[in-house]
């Protein structure tokens, strides 16, 4: 598995290899990512260990794949997040993207929410 998540990272497309440019090198709200990273039996394509979040690009290959529900759902119970954007929306829209990464990476407020005033 080692052997195909490196040639993954050596051949991104372009929808992954834009997206790496707003991950990489903690530009994203300092958070690390790591790509093509390979969790239990699957390769990722962008992880944040520290904040438990996997980010994957999708092209239409994955629409209503049962396997990636399955995939996602393993993904879950070892306590990640999996946020999936299509290939076009990173290529269209990659500031909105990032916008819905940075806030999937920031922690939930508590319930209720002292910042909003609630539970006081």
């Amino acid at each position: 598995m080692l052997p195909l998540a490196k040639r993954m990272r050596h051949e991104p497309t372009e929808a992954e290899a834009r997206l790496w440019s707003i991950l990489r090198g903690k530009r994203l709200g300092g958070h690390k990512f790591r790509r093509q990273e390979q969790i239990g039996d699957f390769i990722v394509d962008f992880v944040c260990f520290g904040a438990r979040l996997i980010v994957e690009a999708d092209g239409s290959q994955h629409a209503e794949n049962a396997a990636d529900i399955e995939r996602a759902a393993w993904l879950e119970n070892q306590g990640f997040r999996v946020l999936r954007f299509w290939n076009t929306d990173i290529l269209t829209n990659t500031e909105g993207v990032g916008t819905a990464i940075l806030a999937a990476l920031e922690p939930p407020l508590p319930n209720p929410s002292p910042a909003r005033g609630e539970g006081l």
